[in-house]
């Protein structure tokens, strides 16, 4: 199955979706780069900037106003790793590290959008937009039934200039209508909200170019986001989890890590280790959810301490 690049939480998405063997469908970055090397240079955040016109520079040349925000110019692990706001001249002269660059600071709402293109152009766009809780973590996502047309077409056109040639899912991340990433690959995080048949739909566009599917009964859902305290061997009862999926109006739900990986070596922001996603077509039944599974971390962390 050529779904390349998946999360072992995410795998419950992918594993009934037939694909053939000769195609790739990248679900990470670092596939992404493998199996599109024309469009790589989609991943330096300096070229984001410089298609858009926006000021930037690697850190070593002087902004010519701040604050500003600074980052990696490449980043293939996301989760917002290296990122920070830098106030003025002296804190940036203390701030210059190797790989990263400055830019503007944005305003403006933080959107992800998910773009199905054939050769450049768009078929298919959806938008979320995060409700954020501070250092880089987010409370929860609004997975968004409505268009958006103004940044439709700002993105459309970028694409088009930037993307021809390039069938599959796009990501896009902005701030007040600017791209600030962009991700040869689908927001795997909430996929299962994009309708029956979304996925198939995604196998035949790398397959054969092409965009089939029937969004008539989209609607809007919530991806719900559970974050702990890092340096904890954290742990829960995966039965108890199981029940929970039956909850009405729950659609998935993952525990964001991997038993036969160090907690540490999992890629996270600096605000909190990530535990758990549920995904729902209702917010207060989600966020019911995420405090029962709250609980059965607690419980399950405090048991193996004794």
């Amino acid at each position: 199955m050529p779904f390349l690049g998946v999360d072992s939480w995410r795998w419950q998405y992918f594993a009934g979706q037939p694909c053939p063997d000769h195609v790739v469908v990248p679900i990470d970055d670092a596939t992404a780069w493998d199996a599109h090397p024309e469009f790589r240079r989609i991943y330096n955040k300096l070229f984001i900037c410089d298609s858009q016109g926006l000021p930037n520079g690697p850190h070593g040349t002087m902004p010519p106003a701040f604050p500003v925000f600074s980052k990696p110019i490449y980043n293939m692990r996301g989760m917002g790793t290296g990122s920070r706001v830098i106030a003025s001249a002296a804190e940036y002269e203390l701030a210059i590290q190797p790989g990263h660059l400055w830019m503007p600071l944005l305003e403006g709402e933080h959107v992800s959008t998910d773009m199905a293109l054939a050769d450049g152009s768009a078929r298919w766009v959806r938008h979320a937009t995060g409700v954020a809780r501070g250092e880089g973590t987010f409370d929860y996502w609004i997975v968004h039934a409505e268009p958006r047309p103004a940044l439709e077409a700002y993105l459309r056109e970028w694409a088009q200039r930037n993307l021809r040639g390039f069938t599959g899912i796009v990501n896009f991340e902005t701030i007040g209508g600017h791209i600030i990433e962009c991700h040869l690959r689908m927001s795997e995080q909430w996929l299962d909200l994009n309708g029956a048949g979304w996925l198939a739909s995604v196998v035949a566009l790398y397959t054969d170019g092409f965009w089939r599917f029937d969004d008539g009964e989209r609607r809007t859902g919530y991806s719900v986001v559970l974050f702990g305290a890092h340096g904890v061997a954290w742990q829960i009862d995966r039965g108890a989890v199981r029940d929970l999926l039956r909850t009405p109006g729950v659609s998935s739900i993952q525990i964001t890590f991997d038993d036969d990986i160090p907690r540490e070596a999992h890629a996270m922001p600096p605000g909190g280790f990530r535990l758990a996603i549920v995904n729902c077509w209702d917010l207060a039944v989600g966020k019911a959810v995420r405090a029962e599974l709250d609980a059965l971390f607690a419980a399950a962390s405090a048991a193996l301490l004794h």
